[in-house]
């Protein structure tokens, strides 16, 4: 017995409420069950009882066992001074007051039908990847709509969170806050991390002062990144490592401690080396590139301003000294679109937030027009019956398994509530 579950019952009223005793064998009647808080504090708030025809109004709490009030330190917090009746699975000890009055208990296993255990029972018992999978195709679709758009929302309040504490350490450079984390996400989850340190210790004015020449971009770049050899054969890593160590000491410029930056498993268009060149192109060709993504109302806009390649040197090179056929190695469409998804709009979420500006539907709009992702997860959903046409929808399904189904969160899920309901 898990106590989500208990909570789903008083919340929905899953129990037989029609001649109920407390544990005292004093008569109860639920006048108004309460608001479902989730919160700190008691479980359900404002919640009106009768017990032997005495009205009380307070708050609800609800545990396993009884004696889990005292496992939770209840006794210790004023926030449970208002608690009017302690609903229990069990109840195994009581539990009383500052002032030494016994809290009512309703013993809540005695209301709840064998029927209704039971498919709580069917829905937890594991599948082969999660509990509800041969069950998704009974959901109906305006549930899974409706429950789509907060799970986007909740995955895009998570997203924005890095922005928010990078705001604080750059004093609100939104420019600067917008670097790191096309940088992150130029690393790709691979070397997002290292990519991410390398930026963070870049001024961002140092970048604006430097733009002029994608080589000085470059220097800083794989300087920063350890990456320019020790012993320069080829005349671009001489001049990278030269301008490298001007710049670093023009600028007093200190060397982050990073992970090696990893090619292993990449094809070589992912390469870090690439990815580096590409954002150093990026900024060399783009000036004031927050205000331009913020501005941008389609992906035909965002896909012109990223439509760029490597330097001269990365287009016949994945790596240093090493020469290889000529091509361009432009930025596709589908790596753009990543950056949409990880980078550009949890930076237009923030920035409309922080302007007290209400963009939510012209970000679900705009990622209608980005095609989904592929990934193992949004496979197996597309498998039960639960496919993703869209970005919108991919992001949705990665936080329902992410943070739903994997955390065994059924009965905070609106598809294990209606599948509950619907038995």
């Amino acid at each position: 017995m898990k106590e989500d579950f208990l909570h789903y019952v008083w919340n929905y009223k899953k129990f037989d409420f029609s001649n109920l005793k407390t544990t005292q064998n004093e008569n109860l009647t639920i006048i108004n069950s309460g608001f479902y808080s989730q919160l700190a504090g008691p479980d359900f708030f404002n919640a009106q009882i009768s017990i032997d025809n005495q009205k009380w109004a307070g708050n609800i709490e609800i545990h396993i066992k009884s004696s889990d009030w005292y496992v939770h330190n209840h006794e210790k917090d004023q926030n449970y001074d208002s608690v009017i009746l302690h609903v229990v699975w069990e109840h195994d000890t009581p539990i009383f007051r500052k002032d030494n009055s016994e809290i009512p208990v309703l013993e809540i296993k005695n209301y709840i039908s064998k029927e209704e255990l039971n498919n709580y029972q069917s829905l937890i018992t594991p599948k082969s990847w999660i509990f509800c999978e041969k069950q998704l195709h009974n959901v109906d679709d305006f549930v899974i709509k409706s429950w789509q758009e907060r799970l986007f929302f909740e995955r895009l309040e998570r997203k924005s969170q890095p922005i928010q504490d990078l705001l604080k350490e750059t004093e609100n450079d939104w420019e600067a806050v917008l670097f790191i984390m096309l940088a992150k996400n130029f690393g790709l989850n691979t070397n997002g991390e290292t990519f991410f340190k390398i930026a963070k210790s870049i001024t961002f004015s140092l970048i604006r002062k430097e733009a002029l020449e994608v080589l000085y971009l470059e220097a800083l770049l794989f300087g920063q990144a350890d990456m320019i050899p020790i012993n320069a054969e080829d005349n671009y890593s001489k001049e990278l490592k030269s301008w490298y160590n001007y710049i670093a000491l023009k600028y007093k410029i200190i060397k982050p401690t990073i992970n090696e930056v990893q090619f292993f498993k990449h094809r070589p268009d992912n390469f870090p080396t690439i990815r580096l060149s590409q954002l150093a192109m990026l900024y060399h060709l783009q000036r004031n590139l927050f205000s331009k993504i913020i501005e941008a109302k389609t992906s035909q806009e965002l896909y012109h301003i990223f439509n760029l390649s490597v330097s001269d040197y990365w287009k016949t090179h994945y790596n240093f000294d090493k020469e290889s056929p000529k091509k361009n190695k432009s930025l596709t469409n589908s790596f753009i679109n990543l950056l949409i998804i990880n980078t550009i709009i949890p930076i237009q979420f923030a920035y409309s937030k922080s302007i007290a500006k209400e963009n939510s539907e012209k970000i679900i709009e705009f990622l209608t027009t980005i095609p989904s992702e592929k990934n193992s997860i949004l496979d197996k959903f597309s498998s039960f019956g639960l496919k993703s046409k869209n970005a919108f929808e991919a992001q949705s399904l990665l936080q329902l398994k992410n943070e739903y189904c994997n955390n065994k969160k059924c009965l905070q899920c609106a598809i294990g509530i209606d599948l509950l309901k619907s038995k």
